[in-house]
């Protein structure tokens, strides 16, 4: 009596054709219960991204030091609140950074840059003209934060300061980016914090739900992912 022996998948050899230039094997797959699998953790994984990726990109984490500064571009919102900070922390001064406005293409006059319009939104908020310092980068750059970053720098470096560590106030989600590419101008020994003041145009925690925020939050995560790998600053201007 002959023994009723299944197939396996061993049991079929690949076949070869044409001189063994072509080959044919069997191979596993996913059932439909593998697709609804699959599809269900992809839709979870966006669901857990909508919730974590707006924290992430806005992360405020402030350093013990009295040296704060502000980006220049920063609209009234967020001045308001680098005028707050500076008044409730042990701030010496405000350091205001930026480059030529949007719109100029090339550096014209220092009263043209982001950094004497930002000074210009403290004063209107209340900070004394002799606690703030304008540092205007005086080229447009590529990437205007590093940019600016780097003139911060330069400045103390040409006014014989020590830095340690300082405090750099920006908007919402550019915030993590901002803090990258700041510790990426002043190298590994200064302490770079960061403060996200919330854009008051759309709900943090609903994001999705305003053209504002999907703007906002998918452009950061761009602008992130590109600062991360593949933004090379030159020799002449990497931080030491």
């Amino acid at each position: 009596m002959s023994e009723n022996i299944s197939p396996t998948l061993n049991s079929y050899p690949p076949s070869r054709k044409f001189c063994g230039i072509f080959i044919r094997k069997q191979r596993w797959g996913l059932s439909w219960r593998g697709w609804l699998v699959a599809i269900m953790g992809l839709f979870l994984a966006a669901y857990l991204s909508l919730l974590n990726i707006h924290p992430f990109l806005a992360v405020t984490d402030r350093v013990n030091t009295n040296i704060l500064v502000m980006e220049g571009w920063v609209h009234e919102f967020a001045a308001s609140s680098a005028a707050e900070e500076f008044r409730t922390g042990r701030y010496q001064c405000i350091y205001v950074t930026g480059v030529p406005v949007d719109g100029s293409g090339k550096y014209t006059l220092d009263s043209r840059t982001e950094a004497y319009v930002g000074a210009g939104l403290l004063k209107r908020h209340g900070i004394p003209e002799e606690f703030l310092q304008r540092v205007p980068r005086r080229k447009v750059d590529r990437d205007r934060t590093y940019g600016s970053a780097v003139e911060l720098r330069n400045w103390f470096r040409e006014h014989n300061m020590t830095v340690h560590g300082l405090n750099v106030v920006t908007e919402g989600a550019h915030a993590r980016r901002t803090r990258l590419l700041f510790q990426e101008a002043f190298g590994k020994k200064v302490a770079v914090g960061i403060i996200a003041v919330p854009n008051p145009d759309y709900d943090a925690r609903h994001w999705w739900r305003y053209s504002e925020g999907v703007r906002e939050v998918l452009g950061e995560t761009i602008a992130y992912v590109y600062a991360k790998f593949f933004f090379f600053p030159s020799a002449a201007e990497r931080g030491g």
